[in-house]
């Protein structure tokens, strides 16, 4: 029986806590919307920037191929000009 009355209490305890300060007033959810969109114009604008700087460094990445192909070349060449004039 004790345990009982203790339970109920304990329910009745909990539910009127939840009743006073379950509901969120309206501009408790607008801003709770606000801050949302604000934190996804962020996040959309952050994805824009780390697909710019993708962007950029695959282009580097290509800038720095090419250097490198034309290095190996050039160093081909003179290791033939060189091999050219020992013989």
């Amino acid at each position: 029986m004790h345990k009982m009355f203790s339970r109920g209490a304990l329910f009745a305890t909990a539910a009127a806590t939840l009743l006073l300060t379950g509901c969120a007033t309206e501009d408790e959810v607008k801003k709770a919307q606000s801050t949302a969109d604000q934190a996804l114009t962020t996040a959309q604008s952050a994805q824009q920037t780390a697909t710019g700087a993708q962007q950029a460094a695959q282009a580097a990445q290509q800038s720095a191929d090419q250097a490198n192909s034309a290095v190996n070349a050039l160093s081909d060449e003179v290791h033939r000009k060189h091999k050219g004039q020992r013989g």
